[in-house]
Order: structure tokens, then C-alpha cells, then sequence
């Protein structure tokens, strides 16, 4: 938390999406209450290490959107989400019934929504120890079909990054031992910038 709150003095972003992992099964109202305090809105979606209580405990706080199966706006951007992740040997799963829950997720995207999970897609930043692929083809699948302006994951520490499938740029913006996400620079109609992110920060004027 300390590092998020360090980004966000340096960098002033105007917002934080928060892709899944974000209590890792510890003093989820805690943690909860210092994102509320945070200086803008948080968007956030559930990981592997998330009780299904957080769904709950985050809509007692009205700065912290769920994701979930639902598009927020923020400054005319659609951001849809989705929760959990099942990490099976090999490959990943948002949930047993995987299928049904993308299929609900489908129709809430059009080509400038910016989609949240915690797998990434199957082969794309998803390799754990250099040589194995562990994202969701289900993922994989509806970003290719769907064409999404941008999907935005995490849960694989050994592959923060960015990368394409089609015209979708793809950021794994996890933060693992010594990460602290991303700055994604986004605006309809250009092509986002994305800078993965290291370390703590100098604080600086920029936006």
C-alpha cells in the first residue's frame, strides 16, 4: 500500500485501477479504507487472494468501484471488469463457469472499453519461469473476438509489461516484490502510452 500511495503523490494520476489481489486474504476492511482515502477513484476488480466479502466490504466505501460484470465510466472512458481467478496447473480461470460469466461480459464491450481482470490472457504476459503459459483462453479468446481499447491484468509477477492481440494493448501491471504497477497515459482516439513502473518515485509536477 505504501507503494501505491508513494505513485500517486509522485505521479497524480486521475484515477486507480486496482486488477485483482488487492487484500491477499489480510484486514480486507483495512486495506479498503486506506484506497477510500486515497485522493481519487478507485476502480478495482477481485484476484485469486480476495475473499468474496470484499465485493461486499467495497460498497461501503463510495470512492471504490467494483468492476465486476458492470462498466464505470470515468471522464468518458468505459471500464468493464471482471472477478477472480482460478489458478489451475498450466492455465488460468476467472471461475468455474467461465464461459457463461465472459459471455455476460461480452455485450457490456465495444472497441474503446478498457477491460480489468487478474489472469492475463493465455499466451501474452502470462509465461511463469520463462517457459510456461499459465493465462485464461477464455480471456485470450474474447479479447481477440471483442477488440477491447485495452485490457489491463495481473496475477503472473514474472511478466509486468505491455504487448498486443490485434489492435488491444494488453498491460500486466502487477506489482510483485519490487514493481509498483503502471502509468497508463489514455485518451480517446490516440494510441495509450504505458510505462511500467519501478521502485518508488521522486514526487514531480506532472499529471
Amino acid at each position: 500500500m505504501v507503494r501505491i500511495q508513494e505513485t500517486i503523490q509522485a505521479l497524480r494520476p486521475d484515477l486507480l485501477v486496482a486488477a485483482g489481489d488487492i487484500t491477499r486474504f489480510t484486514h480486507p476492511e483495512a486495506t479498503l479504507a486506506q484506497l477510500s482515502e486515497m485522493s481519487l477513484p478507485v476502480l478495482a476488480i477481485r484476484g485469486n487472494s480476495d475473499w468474496s466479502k470484499v465485493d461486499t466490504l467495497i460498497e461501503q466505501h463510495p470512492h471504490i468501484h467494483s468492476l465486476h460484470l458492470k462498466k464505470v465510466c470515468v471522464n468518458g472512458v468505459g471500464f468493464v471488469g471482471i472477478n477472480g481467478t482460478i489458478p489451475v496447473p498450466f492455465r488460468s480461470r476467472v471461475s468455474m463457469k467461465e464461459k457463461r460469466s465472459l459471455d455476460a461480459l461480452e455485450s457490456l464491450l465495444d472497441g474503446h472499453s478498457i477491460l480489468v481482470a487478474h489472469p492475463p490472457p493465455l499466451g501474452t504476459l502470462d509465461e511463469v519461469f520463462g517457459r510456461f503459459h499459465t493465462g485464461s483462453r477464455g480471456l485470450f479468446e474474447l479479447i481477440a473476438r471483442c477488440q477491447p481499447a485495452m485490457f489491463i491484468c495481473g496475477h503472473i509477477h514474472e511478466r509486468p509489461g505491455s504487448a498486443f492481440i490485434g489492435q488491444t494493448i494488453v498491460v500486466n501491471c502487477n506489482m510483485g516484490r519490487t514493481g509498483s504497477g503502471a502509468i497508463i497515459d489514455f485518451e480517446k482516439g490516440r494510441s495509450p502510452e504505458v510505462r511500467i513502473l519501478k521502485g518508488t518515485h521522486t514526487p514531480t509536477h506532472g499529471g
